[in-house]
């Protein structure tokens, strides 16, 4: 196995690996026969506590490291394609930023709604939404997509949110102006899937599979799968509009490895082999604080002061899923970890320790 140019503490990798080994998340590997034990849908106020879509037998607590772009570790089943939550909002990202290198996405501060009427922009409150503050989640975006509405997920609370909980989830919160307030809400990460298909015309799954992935060399299955009812009619052809997770089910279903070559993609500046997969700049955009939410990018977590996740860098990106999926893009330990499965109460721990291992004897953050 290929090691960094550096002396990897090798103690340290044991143990955050042996960490994450003895501590898999607790949902069900079958949610088929456990389904109360699998998925986040259950929180939800009735009648929209139910899957939409499809979901899929799990494998163990997996995950691995690449530094340097090289892989220095593995363990579980890192060639497994599983649903991986809402590390596909990154992956919304991403595309969007394909989008625009291909020329269809030439301002992400223009309006949604004079690129694209009629798709559910062109209300008085949303016709003013642009997609920058969809990337953002500051859209305050107000309507029903495919069944489900906004308010479902308004109060929303997570874990990496460090702002007080302000009330019941899916409470009637009063809307802000797009832009002004910042909320963490699955309807409108679908909406900007809806939005992106009608940017591309064709199913967002090929353009990741093709624009993306096959660039970078995946290996493993990837599939990207919508609701049973969310379809739409575009020059004739019926496609499927795929949701920014698997809060309802469906989603993007992808290996550690591969969700891994996505990371070093990033941590790459979007460049692979010389080709600029990302436009110029996109990366850094991305890493961007949120004026009104700073530890929040485009649809990426982000380490202000090296506060939010300690141990790694302050320039540190996080791609984060329900169920213990993380995706860390540390430029400041030219690393990228893949944990999947993996308990979020130990998720502190096995960064800090993670970190050790892949510091440099003697570095310290900028």
């Amino acid at each position: 196995m290929p090691t960094p140019d550096h002396q990897l503490n090798q103690t340290a990798l044991d143990q955050a690996i042996a960490l994450a080994q003895a501590n898999e998340t607790s949902w069900t590997r079958d949610p088929q026969r456990e389904p109360l034990r699998f998925g986040v849908h259950h929180d939800d106020p009735p009648p929209w506590n139910q899957l939409r879509g499809p979901v899929h037998a799990r494998g163990p607590v997996s995950g691995v490291v690449w530094q340097q772009g090289r892989e220095i570790a593995a363990w579980g089943e890192p060639a497994r394609s599983d649903q991986t939550f809402s590390v596909a909002k990154t992956c919304l990202a991403l595309l969007a930023g394909v989008a625009q290198r291909r020329g269809l996405l030439p301002n992400v501060d223009h309006a949604v709604a004079a690129q694209l009427p009629g798709i559910g922009f062109d209300s008085p409150h949303n016709a003013t939404i642009t997609w920058r503050q969809l990337l953002e989640q500051t859209s305050e975006w107000e309507g029903s997509s495919f069944g489900l509405p906004d308010q479902v997920d308004r109060w929303r609370k997570v874990s990496h949110d460090p702002r007080p909980a302000g009330g019941p989830k899916g409470g009637a919160r009063p809307l802000q102006a797009p832009g002004s307030y910042w909320e963490y809400n699955d309807v409108r990460i679908n909406q900007l899937a809806l939005a992106l298909l009608h940017l591309f015309r064709q199913p967002l799954q090929d353009v990741m599979r093709d624009e993306l992935l096959h660039p970078l060399g995946a290996q493993d299955e990837f599939r990207w799968q919508g609701y049973d009812d969310a379809w739409v009619t575009l020059d004739g052809r019926r496609l499927p509009t795929v949701p920014g997770g698997t809060h309802w089910g469906g989603g993007i279903s992808i290996s550690a490895r591969d969700q891994a070559r996505l990371g070093q993609l990033l941590l790459d500046d979007g460049m692979h082999q010389g080709q600029a997969l990302l436009p110029p700049g996109w990366v850094r955009q991305m890493a961007t604080p949120c004026t009104i939410a700073p530890f929040y990018g485009w649809l990426v977590w982000l380490n202000p002061e090296g506060r939010l996740f300690r141990g790694a860098s302050p320039q540190a990106l996080f791609m984060q899923g329900a169920g213990g999926h993380m995706v860390w893009v540390d430029p400041g330990l030219k690393a990228v970890v893949v944990t999947r499965w993996l308990d979020p109460a130990v998720h502190a721990d096995f960064i800090e320790r993670m970190a050790t291992a892949l510091r440099s004897p003697g570095q310290t953050d900028d």
